[in-house]
């Protein structure tokens, strides 16, 4: 009987960490979705490199889901075949996760190189369409930034070369960048592509703190499914 009402404990675990562990991939989904309109709307990145990590994270959330409902299954159903392929399931993708966190260690420093090419287009554009421009003001109020490096990048905004768009200035008002360029009082003279690697810095502690949740989160769910497996296997019976 004590065994019985171990494994009955280990079922009831499982099948609760597969609900969070749903939820956990139903987040990540929500979560890259996000991320990759931030990318290509908020910041106009266009690179095609820079969707890779949001992809990924869509990508893996869609698996975990799934796997997730699966691992649900196989619990409350006490099937063996299910239970194990769930185990093996969760194994490949904390690999996959694995070999996805070494790749994004290795290509770090391209990042720099995709917000600053992002942000020289960003300025060649600026008078495109309304909807761009409003976009580019929008990143320079909030980052509190003007320009890629420094304000002096927009130096081909006006035929005076000494005027920076209304965002750059410290209190925007209606033509208070014409002839301020280099006036600290007036305009931030910090460029973008700083700002936004630091906001990008600043938010990828949350993805580390998510990433292992999830993970002890996956390894403890092997670990209750190689139990429920050995309690399956050995003829317990399982309520």
């Amino acid at each position: 009987m004590a065994v019985e009402g171990g494994m009955k404990c280990v079922k009831f675990l499982l099948f609760f960490f597969n609900f969070v562990f749903w939820l956990c991939g139903l987040a990540l989904i929500v979560v890259g979705i996000l991320v990759q309109m931030a990318l290509h709307k908020t910041l106009m990145i266009k690179d095609a490199s820079a969707s890779g990590a949001p992809i990924v994270v869509i990508a893996v959330g869609v698996v975990i889901f799934f796997i997730a409902f699966f691992g649900c299954c196989g619990a409350w159903k006490e099937n063996y075949c299910m239970v194990t392929m769930f185990a093996v399931l969760l194994s490949l993708v904390i690999i996959v996760q694995i070999a996805a966190a070494i790749a994004g260690y290795v290509y770090r420093k391209k990042i720099s190189a995709v917000v600053q090419d992002s942000l020289v287009d960003m300025i060649s554009k600026y008078n495109s369409t309304e909807q761009f421009k409003k976009t580019v003001d929008k990143l320079q109020e909030d980052l509190k930034c003007c320009g890629v490096n420094s304000s002096s990048d927009w130096k081909g905004f006006k035929a005076d070369g000494k005027s920076v768009p209304d965002s750059c200035c410290v209190n925007v008002t209606e033509k208070c960048g014409l002839g301020t360029m280099t006036d600290k009082a007036k305009v931030h003279q910090e460029g973008c592509h700083d700002a936004v690697e630091a906001f990008l810095q600043k938010n990828i502690q949350w993805v580390i703190v998510a990433a292992l949740v999830i993970a002890f989160l996956q390894i403890m769910g092997i670990v209750f499914a190689c139990l429920l497996m050995r309690g399956i296997r050995s003829g317990y019976e399982v309520m």
